[in-house]
């Protein structure tokens, strides 16, 4: 079907649907879903629950690290979060001197960063999948996801994961807290490992679901977490 056809039938449909001219009820269908492949569908199911996990992060690392959100003078977590979280920004912060994506990880945990450490922690994941995405929010017929990228936002989530816990100040003491260890006391609290295990999981699935249905070929990548570098997502075509 041509591009101008595909669009009529469109308009139509939708037409259709606000009038209700069919003949029956239409109910709660979107006149948008004639535009997508089941693959469309299923990226745009990746990336909610994507963003989602990273809005939990968030809130942990918030709740866990409460002096960070302070440093951004926001009368409360609540606040800080909407401003972190709010789409409009494009995940560029004026505090992170420009820096974006996993560039904004690196200089969340440098010890001699004063800013907020979680808002640029996250809004540099948040920037790196947001490119990862191609900076779309939804996905059509005529959208191509490069696998590759998504496959190494996956391997990045997993060395800003091992960063996150194992960056330490000068005394020895951790830059954020996430995860704790289990004590006599107090049972292991590894909630933060699970969530960035569902985002590592759900990266993994997706790019090998669009590599098999594009016929392209993955470029797998192994690592020594304490020495690996972050992988290149912005600019890989």
């Amino acid at each position: 079907m041509k591009p101008r056809l595909a669009l009529l039938c469109l308009a139509l449909l939708a037409g259709c649907a606000q009038t209700g001219s069919v003949g029956q009820s239409v109910g709660n269908f979107d006149p948008k879903q004639i535009a997508k492949a089941d693959i469309d569908r299923v990226a745009d199911t990746h990336r909610r629950e994507l963003f989602a996990s990273l809005r939990v992060l968030a809130v942990k690392l918030y709740r866990r690290n409460p002096r960070e959100w302070k440093k951004g003078g926001y009368a409360s977590l609540d606040a800080a979060l909407d401003k972190l979280l709010d789409p409009r920004g494009g995940w560029r912060l004026p505090a992170l001197e420009g820096k974006f994506g996993t560039d904004a990880i690196l200089l969340s945990l440098n010890p001699d960063y004063p800013g907020d450490r979680v808002a640029a922690f996250i809004s540099g994941l948040g920037g790196m999948l947001d490119a990862a995405f191609d900076h779309k929010t939804e996905f059509f017929l005529l959208d191509e996801l490069d696998p590759q990228k998504l496959y190494n936002s996956a391997r990045n989530i997993e060395i800003a994961a091992w960063k996150l816990a194992s960056a330490k100040d000068a005394n020895g003491n951790p830059l954020l807290l996430s995860n704790e260890v289990a004590t006599p006391n107090q049972p292991a609290n590894l909630s933060f490992e699970r969530e960035f295990g569902k985002m590592i999981g759900n990266l993994d699935l997706l790019s090998h679901l669009i590599a098999d249905k594009s016929n392209r070929t993955l470029a797998h990548v192994s690592q020594s977490l304490a020495t690996a570098m972050f992988l290149p997502v912005v600019a890989l075509r």
